[in-house]
């Protein structure tokens, strides 16, 4: 989709904004367990975000102990279903499609217009970077009014993890439309799993009000106390995550970028402004 008038002005006030101090202060603010604030908080963010609770294991928002614990709360065992098909890529979170499609020459279509270097991306690290520069992506915006964990796509095993530090612009699609390099351009934590269909990288996106990203085998992994790239290596740690399982979850809402490598054929059903749910199928291997 075109930028439009409306777009620009929307967006244009994040490139003076302090990008990270608002976010640690959304950090503290969001972790406040006195009732009379955070209940004060969590009524006006029910006001503006339509949240179906129905889905919930708690199904009252005002039972959460923080606002946080309300945004990152689990969802009941049969609220979502896995395509456990063999050769199948699941969606990883519910959401919106962003982009998805072919990787051309190293280089990620953002939107029209817009796009950014496959390299950049994760960080600059060319072993990451080089099994996707003629794979496919998809990128999957994640809502305020959406599930914020994270789950796998089909079983992995943990190779490499970095955390690239960066701004933090919303990830709504005006900043999307207007923003150059958007998601190489935001602090963002690259993961990459080794599985039986060959390589994959699932990038969490940091944004504004994205007070910290976590996984589950390390905890809150942003922001650190220095601001400079840090890369994890685990390929000597059995660190294997089974198709479906808990990966990861924002603190607050952001978008994920998943790396496919050239193996994979993307669902019909994947594209453009799709809203999509975890569990669905979303690529198959043709191997």
């Amino acid at each position: 989709m075109k930028a439009s008038f409306t777009d620009y002005l929307k967006s244009t006030p994040f490139y003076f904004l302090p990008h990270h101090l608002i976010s640690a202060v959304v950090f503290k603010v969001a972790r406040i367990k006195w009732a009379p604030v955070k209940n004060f908080t969590l009524k006006i963010y029910l006001s503006l975000h339509e949240v179906n609770m129905s889905e919930a294991v708690e199904e009252n928002p005002y039972a959460y102990e923080t606002l946080n614990a309300f945004f990152t709360r689990a969802l009941k065992a049969d609220a979502r279903i896995i395509d456990n098909s063999e050769k199948t890529m699941v969606c990883p979170v519910d959401g919106k499609v962003s982009q998805a499609q072919a990787i051309e020459n190293g280089r990620v279509f953002q939107a029209k217009g817009q796009d950014y270097s496959l390299l950049e991306l994760v960080g600059g690290i060319d072993k990451l970077a080089e099994p996707f520069t003629n794979a496919s992506f998809a990128t999957i915006y994640l809502s305020p009014r959406d599930y914020h964990r994270i789950h796998m796509p089909l079983d992995g095993k943990l190779t490499d993890m970095v955390y690239v530090p960066g701004r933090l612009f919303s990830v709504a699609p005006h900043t999307v439309n207007t923003v150059p390099r958007l998601f190489a351009r935001n602090e963002r934590l690259v993961c990459k799993f080794e599985t039986d269909h060959g390589p994959m990288i699932m990038i969490l996106v940091g944004a504004v009000n994205v007070s910290a990203i976590d996984t589950v085998w390390a905890g809150s992994v942003t922001p650190p106390s220095k601001r400079k790239v840090i890369h994890t290596t685990y390929e000597n740690v059995d660190i294997n995550l089974k198709k479906g399982l808990e990966m990861g979850r924002f603190n607050l809402g952001s978008t994920v970028v998943l790396l496919m490598n050239d193996k994979v054929t993307l669902d019909d059903a994947i594209k453009h402004d799709e809203v999509v749910t975890l569990g669905q199928k979303l690529a198959s291997y043709n191997i």
